[in-house]
């Protein structure tokens, strides 16, 4: 199994900092508090990468499970844990999300800059999957790129910003390359309820955003 982080991975934190001035760490930790994660709470995230946003959770005493393909990735992440909290007890799976089968099983799902790896169409495949894992009343959680509005240069610079990243990525990881997600329009789609929406800002504009969606039962 071809690990496309191997090269890319050992840095990915240092360069989303440097990328973002710590806006997508801050993005990722969003719906992450004492209102949307109760001791207890069984959740799973997917494409954890270096995974402080799972070590956020496991803090505040939900059960985390976190999945990755690259085996670069979830290296990164156990020296994280392993660093910042070693008493938590964090489940790890290395293998494809889609390959993932635990249906119904988790109080909330996290893709935090997991879905703009794939095209759109295996993009909604991946997200329709991660909704199924949910249980009933399951709490799905996005954090990504922010889908551009606002005025014209306000527009071109965040498709400038996205496309210096994404070309970085599928250069280095052979990542899609493809637009920008309207990530609350497909889940809406896909039936979930948009609840939430935080946004965060680079140079005055919104550039990131953490969507929160909610099953209806």
């Amino acid at each position: 199994m071809r690990d496309k982080y191997r090269y890319i991975g050992p840095v990915y934190d240092f360069l989303s900092n440097l990328y973002s001035g710590k806006n997508i760490h801050r993005c990722k930790t969003a719906m992450l508090d004492v209102e949307t994660v109760k001791p207890g709470d069984r959740i799973l995230f997917a494409g954890v990468g270096h995974g402080r946003d799972a070590i956020r959770a496991a803090e505040l005493g939900a059960d985390v499970t976190v999945v990755d393909l690259s085996e670069t990735m979830l290296r990164k992440f156990g020296e994280a844990q392993e660093s910042e909290a070693p008493h938590l007890t964090i489940r790890r799976i290395h293998n494809d999300i889609m390959k993932v089968d635990e249906f119904g099983q988790y109080d909330m799902v996290v893709a935090n800059f997991f879905l703009n790896v794939f095209d759109e169409t295996m993009m909604v495949r991946v997200l329709e999957h991660l909704i199924q894992l949910g249980n009933a009343e399951a709490s799905v959680v996005v954090g990504d790129f922010c889908y551009p509005t606002g005025n014209v240069l306000s527009r071109t610079f965040k498709k400038l910003y996205w496309y210096m990243a994404v070309f970085i990525f599928w250069l280095f990881a052979n990542n899609a390359f493809h637009k920008i997600y309207n990530y609350p329009e497909h889940m809406r789609r896909l039936g979930l309820e948009v609840t939430e929406k935080k946004h965060f800002k680079l140079l005055n504009m919104d550039c990131y955003w953490s969507i929160l969606g909610r099953k209806q039962a």
